[in-house]
């Protein structure tokens, strides 16, 4: 804390001009991503007290288990192998004597022999019509990971097959999902390790029967579905047939799932080609987080600003803003990761916690956010945190003009570094009055900065580079809840309001007087909905 209080009354101008080289010394390149974390409120002090905490907290040990298959996930007594997803085919994972990587190998050889067939028009539907549309149909990380990985790398997708997604028990999701589409040329995912999961399991059923009530015949389920699973009888009783049905186990969680079977619909976007491109970028930042010191370490010291920023200079949120509109669903799936990982008020021995733990994410593409919320980011009076994301080329250049190769590439970069600048540094009532602005305005001119940021840069958006983001983001919230000691792979506080919402479902269907064991706002609202619903449209 006699650190934190130091660095309480430094300004990020100060520390820039303390040191001329900060803008490069506090850089570091892994995967292909290069990391700026100089606009950070830290000196080396703050470095060697971050690493220091890290090595205090077991952050290696902890490692080391999650990749060697140990049960991290105490609490449902599970291991958390979302890394041998991306493992490559020559090495083994031996766990309770089952090689998973073996395991993982085969399922992929499967997704893509199958996504082939989509793709090349060679698997028919019920009717003989090759597919043309696919829907996925899952929640949390079986619909955020997928929809997330499709708009990201739409550029390189099979623009001949019309990928949809629904998540939302809301009917209107699967309702304009089909609309306009023809049953017998098109093909839904069920995405439900437990084939179980109540959003998912209703839309599915629902799915089916827009489909028979086209084709007429159960036969044609078999040829329009297909599930990944763990659960081969429910699969089957739903008509999907054995071969149809791509294993997910219990040691891949759902945020972290969408290398495994769950992008299945990922890689018949984009081929099985460019899916193990993604593989790899994700396997390069594993190797680069289990091998290189926490010094210099993208995602430990990603993790460790963030705890940093949070806990020490009060920051409650971070804002994720990608400059490229590619990336427009990677904040919401960063929200997941994060604030279903780490949001957690016990520490793992069940002890209640003595900090703040994850902080809220959010953000949006850029430029868009600039004419929105970038207010509040300058001059509000909470600090937030920023990730800013950018690539050095476009990968839909608008032409050359005066002699450079896209200024309109340019122009959003531009914005991109402006913007960090601003935020750090901003401007002060002297400079606004050497302007002439008058004196009454200069209180509302000025932009106090001291604005923690970090810019993420890359060549350009590839599967190989989103590949090592996601893995760079899971790594650093792994960081975070180690030095927080929680477990980040549980989400029980998820499971009381499916338990309540199945409940409550059931008495909404009868008009018997269950909701007696409710709270008095909660029978009132019940009776209200039944009263609106009895209404003729």
């Amino acid at each position: 804390m006699t650190h934190h209080a130091h660095m309480g009354g430094r300004h990020l101008r100060e520390l820039f001009a303390d040191d001329p080289e900060r803008g490069t010394r506090w850089t570091l390149s892994a995967a292909g991503l290069y990391l700026d974390y100089s606009k950070n409120r830290i000196d080396d002090e703050t470095i060697a007290l971050l690493v220091e905490l890290a090595r205090h907290s077991g952050l290696s040990e902890r490692m080391a288990a999650m990749f060697d298959g140990e049960l991290v996930n105490a609490t449902e007594g599970r291991a958390a192998l979302h890394t041998a997803l991306r493992a490559p085919a020559n090495e083994s994972l031996w766990v309770d004597g089952v090689d998973v990587v073996a395991q993982v190998h085969a399922v992929l050889t499967r997704m893509a022999a199958f996504s082939e067939q989509i793709r090349s028009g060679t698997w028919l539907g019920h009717t003989g019509l090759p597919i043309r549309n696919v829907i996925n149909i899952g929640i949390g990380g079986s619909d955020l990971g997928p929809v997330m990985a499709f708009e990201a790398l739409k550029h390189y997708s099979q623009r001949g097959i019309d990928l949809r997604f629904v998540s939302n028990v809301d009917g209107t999701a699967l309702a304009e999902a089909t609309r306009g589409l023809d049953a017998a040329q098109t093909l839904f995912i069920v995405c439900s390790k437990s084939f179980g999961t109540l959003e998912t399991l209703t839309n599915a059923r629902a799915a089916r029967a827009w489909c028979l009530a086209q084709l007429g015949d159960e036969a044609a389920v078999a040829r329009h579905f297909v599930a990944v699973s763990s659960n081969a009888r429910a699969t089957v009783e739903f008509g999907i047939a054995p071969e149809q049905m791509f294993p997910l186990w219990d040691w891949v969680g759902g945020r972290y799932s969408m290398a495994s079977s769950i992008g299945l619909s990922t890689m018949i976007a984009i081929g099985p080609n460019h899916f193990n491109d993604m593989l790899g970028g994700m396997r390069a930042m594993d190797d680069h987080f289990r091998q290189a010191p926490v010094d210099r370490n993208m995602p430990a010291l990603m993790g460790l600003l963030a705890v940093w920023n949070n806990d020490f200079l009060g920051a409650a949120t971070q804002a994720v803003l990608p400059y490229e509109q590619y990336l427009s669903r990677f904040p919401a799936y960063l929200q997941q990761l994060t604030m279903e990982s780490n949001g957690k008020h016990v520490m793992r021995d069940g002890r209640p916690m003595g900090c703040e733990t994850a902080p809220v994410v959010w953000g949006e593409p850029g430029t868009n956010g600039q004419h929105s919320f970038y207010q509040l980011l300058h001059q509000g009076t909470r600090l937030v945190p920023c990730d800013f994301i950018g690539f050095g080329q476009s990968l839909n250049p608008m032409g050359a003009a005066g002699g450079r190769e896209d200024p309109q590439h340019d122009l959003l970069m531009a914005n991109l570094f402006a913007q960090a600048e601003a935020l750090a540094f901003g401007k002060t009532a002297e400079a606004i009055r050497a302007e002439g602005v008058p004196e009454a305005l200069v209180p509302h001119r000025v932009c106090e900065g001291n604005r923690p940021s970090n810019t993420l840069l890359a060549q350009r958006l590839t599967p190989h580079t989103l590949g090592a983001l996601v893995a760079l983001y899971e790594h650093s919230v792994f960081t975070q809840g180690v030095i927080w000691g929680i477990d980040s792979f549980d989400q029980w506080g998820v499971e009381l309001g499916k338990v309540l919402a199945e409940q409550t479902a059931t008495e909404l269907a009868g008009a018997d007087d269950a909701t007696s064991r409710h709270d008095s706002s909660t029978r009132a609202l019940i009776e209200r909905y039944r009263q609106l619903r009895a209404v003729r449209a």
